[in-house]
């Protein structure tokens, strides 16, 4: 694509039988009232738009939102696996949310990190908040890397949370940590570089919105809020931009 400077981003999301319901449009929405106000299509194999390689050359980000088993996943998404790569490798943007944060891993996965980095469940890491895979609010420490916060932490910040991804990172890998999950300080989130471009994982969901405490009568002691979505968001899709 052309340089971004003078256009708005843009970027696919995938709905279809990989992502759960409501969560495609929850991504959506986080990245619609983001700061730079992202323009997102729907990419899936009943949308309009397939998750081609032609479809990824014409955007900046794909994300990839939450969804359910992985096994049952990637029997949808391993046929897009070289697309995906390739669109990363060449200077894209991959955004994974909870089961995308998943996808990026190796076992099986898009092989988008580092090979010694990787993703697992952090239910099962010792120590855990929540250590099944119902669905809960968990804290997380994130530390801000863009807007009037960046270089802050906030500590025990609640977010919702269904069988999340954790990030692990061996001792040299390159990757930025951008979350940490309170109970363990696990990596909850992440920012790496895959060629080209750049890949960012986040193992709860910080797209959640009133609807998902409504369906589980969940409460959040925060209250619900999207300054960590959209700091996410912000600190993948602008990444590296300063270096440029």
């Amino acid at each position: 694509m052309p340089p971004a400077a003078n256009r708005p981003l843009k970027a696919l999301v995938y709905r279809g039988p990989a992502a759960c319901d409501g969560c495609p449009e929850s991504v959506a929405d986080l990245l619609e009232s983001s700061p730079s106000k992202i323009e997102v299509t729907y990419a899936g194999p009943d949308e309009d738009t397939k998750l081609t390689a032609e479809a990824l050359s014409n955007v900046d980000i794909y994300a990839h939102p939450g969804g359910g088993d992985m096994d049952d996943a990637w029997k949808h998404m391993k046929g897009y696996k070289a697309n995906i790569r390739n669109f990363v490798e060449q200077g894209g943007r991959y955004m994974g949310f909870c089961l995308g944060a998943y996808l990026a891993g190796h076992s099986p996965g898009f092989d988008l990190l580092d090979k010694k980095d990787d993703t697992d469940a952090e239910c099962d890491e010792p120590g855990a908040q929540i250590d099944d895979e119902r669905e809960a609010v968990i804290q997380v420490d994130w530390t801000f890397s863009t807007g009037p916060g960046r270089g802050s932490t906030d500590l025990n910040r609640w977010l919702y949370f269904q069988d999340g991804a954790v990030i692990e990172l061996s001792k040299k890998s390159s990757a930025t940590v951008l979350g940490r999950y309170s109970a363990t300080q696990d990596v909850a989130a992440s920012l790496s570089t895959f060629g080209k471009g750049w890949v960012g994982l986040v193992g709860p969901h910080p797209e959640a919105g009133q609807d998902w405490y409504d369906r589980q009568n969940f409460k959040n002691p925060d209250g619900i809020r999207f300054d960590i979505g959209h700091d996410f968001v912000e600190t993948v899709a602008h990444a590296g931009e300063q270096d440029e």
